[in-house]
């Protein structure tokens, strides 16, 4: 089953960086918290990453971590072969 993470920044190329899943490779990149069945509770420590916590659980349960080159590559393909339609 295709399961990946990866650490991306919430805004852009720099900042911070947050935790990101993807469940099928047809499928965008998301946030860590938009998956409750998967998230938990992040560790209260002062600049600790979003989603550390959540990373080691699901590493544990054969998740696979990617770069964020390689995460970065499959959107800009992906909304390359689909793009949006504005209104």
């Amino acid at each position: 089953m295709h399961r990946q993470m990866c650490w991306l920044s919430v805004s852009g190329y720099d900042g911070e960086k947050i935790l990101y899943l993807q469940l099928a490779p047809n499928e965008p990149w998301r946030p860590y918290t938009v998956f409750p069945q998967y998230a938990v509770s992040d560790y209260k420590i002062d600049g600790g990453s979003k989603g550390w916590a959540t990373y080691q659980k699901l590493l544990k349960a054969g998740w696979t971590l990617v770069s964020s080159t390689q995460a970065n590559e499959f959107s800009h393909r992906a909304t390359s072969a689909f793009p949006v339609k504005s209104n």
